[in-house]
């Protein structure tokens, strides 16, 4: 007896094509068209044309948060696509007491993010255990400015996204090692390759697909860093603004100060086009290496 009618995939999908239309379409139209406005948090607004755009060209604190954003990028990618895929080949091996370090290493990434920024912060203020320890040994003299330097405190929020995250890409890389060929690596071994040149010649042609991955997701994730330098400048975004994200911009003007949701929009289209651009350029450099 046919029991399936043909509107019962429909019913199965309801509920899931709701939410995405509600919950995620929506919210997308709803944003490039407040990019073209003056709409504020309460209602109202109107029609400005390119005015939100324009007003960028400008805006000196949208010129920081772009350079924080990049360098932000620039150096995390390379240390979090590298070091948990030296990690993961370490741990690969079937010594006693590697689970240990295993979960000592995944720790982090199951901590709220919060609570590790909060840390660092006791960690790294003036009177802090850095400054204190390195003043006991006699490495300074005077408090290392950790939370209110510009570039110290990006690299500090940076230390802190890459020592959260070693775990995390560590597992997915360990996941991606049991499918490298372990007779590419003998046949290597007996031509006379070392660990060194069998890692570049064996085991990162072999996570390549994997390594893709690991890129995107980092460059999207640095792109759009809030928590570490929201909770590491206390809110503030670090002496006169000069250190907070482009996210923490946009939070500023939707949330915060002024509530121009037109403008934090705009901000938003921003941040969208210069985070699909090096997932783009990461997908065309895969293709050209296959």
């Amino acid at each position: 007896m046919k029991t399936q009618r043909w509107f019962t995939p429909w019913l199965l999908l309801g509920p899931a094509v709701v939410w995405l239309l509600v919950f995620n379409l929506w919210p997308a139209i709803n944003t490039v068209v407040l990019a073209f406005t003056n709409a504020k948090p309460l209602g109202g607004g109107s029609f400005t044309g390119l005015a939100n755009f324009e007003r960028m060209l400008n805006d000196e604190q949208l010129v920081y948060a772009l350079v924080n954003s990049i360098v932000y990028m620039l150096v995390c990618l390379p240390l979090l696509l590298f070091l948990p895929l030296l990690l993961a080949v370490l741990l690969e091996k079937k010594l006693p007491g590697i689970t240990f370090f295993r979960t000592a290493f995944y720790t982090p990434v199951i901590a709220s993010a919060v609570v590790v920024a909060l840390i660092w912060t006791w960690l790294l203020e003036d009177r802090g255990l850095v400054n204190g320890l390195a003043q006991q040994l006699g490495f300074i003299t005077e408090p290392l400015p950790f939370l209110s330097g510009r570039w110290l405190l990006l690299f500090s929020a940076i230390s802190l996204t890459v020592w959260k995250g070693l775990g995390y890409y560590m597992i997915i890389y360990l996941s991606a090692l049991g499918n490298v060929s372990r007779q590419l690596h003998e046949a290597a071994a007996v031509d006379g390759a070392g660990s060194v040149r069998r890692f570049w010649s064996v085991t990162v042609p072999g996570v390549r697909t994997t390594m893709l991955l690991v890129s995107v997701l980092i460059t999207v994730s640095a792109l759009r860093v809030f928590t570490e330098l929201f909770v590491l400048t206390n809110g503030t975004g670090g002496p006169g603004g000069r250190d907070m994200s482009v996210v923490m911009l946009i939070q500023m003007y939707s949330r915060g100060f002024t509530g121009h949701l037109g403008y934090a929009s705009a901000l938003s289209l921003l941040l969208f086009v210069i985070t699909v651009g090096p997932m783009l350029l990461l997908l065309r450099l895969n293709r050209k290496a296959a």
